[in-house]
Formats: C-alpha cells, structure tokens, sequence
C-alpha cells in the first residue's frame, strides 16, 4: 500500500513537472529538455525503489530541474546567444540541389540517417530535393524543386479566401465553450441548429463548426446499437 501511494505522489508531482515546462512531443524536445526528461525520471524511481529514501529526496530536485529548465526557457526568449548554446543552430545539408558533406559529418549525421528522414517527408528519390535543413532537435525539414512541388490553388490560378478550421462545438454531449468563445458562437446558435435538427446536446456525440459556419453533426450510438 505505502509502494502505490509513494508512486501515486510522484506521478502527479512528474505530471505537474512536465505540465510546468510546456507542451511539446517527445521528438520536438531540445537537448536540454531530453536531459531533464531523463533526469526527472531517474530521480523518481530511487523513492519506488527504496523505502528508506523519503518522498522529499525526490520531490524537491523534480520541481527544482523544473524550475531551472522553465527559467532558461525564459532567459532564452530574451537572449539570442543563450538560445544557440542551448540549442544550437539549424544546419543546411542539401543546398540548391547538392549534399554539404562537411555539414553532414559536423553534426554527425550519416547518409542514412539523411535518407531515412527524407523517405520520411515522401521523398525517395534525392534528386527531388532543392534544399534540406536539419533542425536543432534533429528534424529534417525538405523543400523539393520545382517540377516535385505538389500544385497549389496559386499555380492554378483559383481564386479564393482563408477561413477558420473545424471546432468542435459539443464533444460527447458536453460544450466546449473555450473552443466556442474563440469562433463567436454562441450556446444560444448551436441550440438554434440542433432544433432544427430536432436534437438535444445531450444526443450529440460529435459537433463541429468552421469559420464559413458549415456543421457537422455525428450523434451518439444507441445502446444496443453497436456490434
């Protein structure tokens, strides 16, 4: 019982730890993220582990590593040099059309690992590639030549508006009045069109709005109903 409370505590004081420092996926973390992630959970598993260690032992260097890495975070919005320390700089590997071998063995990054990330983007013949630059937390991002380019509305000439995309509106009956309140529409217009459709909230499992206010509505399955 004490193992499950002690793992308990400490998964919600990770929880708020990682809470604390942003959200990004585990492939978009710098490198002094990454040492931080593995250091929290090093750090976390010696109380499991070991009853005589007490919870504060782990605890206070979880939110301390926290705190630092929120603070450098903002001490790098506002210094360029800082930010290049931490991070480093985005690298250049194929320009105009032709592979920098030097760039490639500065950042140690094989033939291979370059291959496979353009397989990666959809491209797997390289001669599509026009430039191709690898990211500071080791993502390659791809721009094709021209003639590889897929055709936009602009190469067609079509003319055309930006407008919002999908928001969902009633999520499994329940009002997502943040996502609401972003589009301008109100709980009294939603009811509107779920009248017309002859439909309570409470029947939609699914309901979407998007900026030109075109709906859709998918209702919640019957009991009974599935399988």
């Amino acid at each position: 019982m004490i193992v499950f409370f002690r793992a308990l505590l400490l998964y919600i004081v990770i929880i708020f730890a990682v809470r604390m420092m942003g959200k990004r996926q585990l492939g978009d973390l710098q490198p002094s993220e990454v040492v931080t992630t593995i250091l929290i959970g090093n750090i976390a598993a010696i109380p499991i582990e070991d009853y005589s260690v007490p919870m504060a032992a782990a605890v206070i260097p979880i939110l301390t590593l926290s705190a630092l890495e929120v603070l450098l975070s903002q001490l790098a919005l506002r210094s360029r040099r800082l930010r290049l320390l931490m991070t480093g700089r985005p690298r250049t590997v194929i320009r105009a059309g032709t592979i920098d071998q030097k760039a490639l063995r500065e950042i140690r990054f094989t033939l291979d690992d370059l291959m496979e990330n353009l397989r990666g983007q959809g491209v797997f013949d390289i001669r599509e590639v026009w430039w191709c630059v690898v990211e500071t937390n080791g993502k390659v991002n791809v721009q094709k030549r021209f003639p590889s380019r897929p055709l936009t509305p602009k190469d067609m000439q079509l003319k055309g508006s930006d407008t919002l995309p999908p928001v969902a509106v009633i999520a499994d009956g329940e009002w997502q009045l943040s996502a609401m309140e972003l589009y301008g529409i109100t709980p009294v217009w939603v009811e509107k069109i779920l009248t017309l459709k002859k439909k309570k909230p409470s029947e939609i499992f699914l309901m979407t709005v998007d900026g030109d206010r075109n709906v859709l509505i998918v209702e919640k399955e019957r009991k009974g109903r599935a399988g």
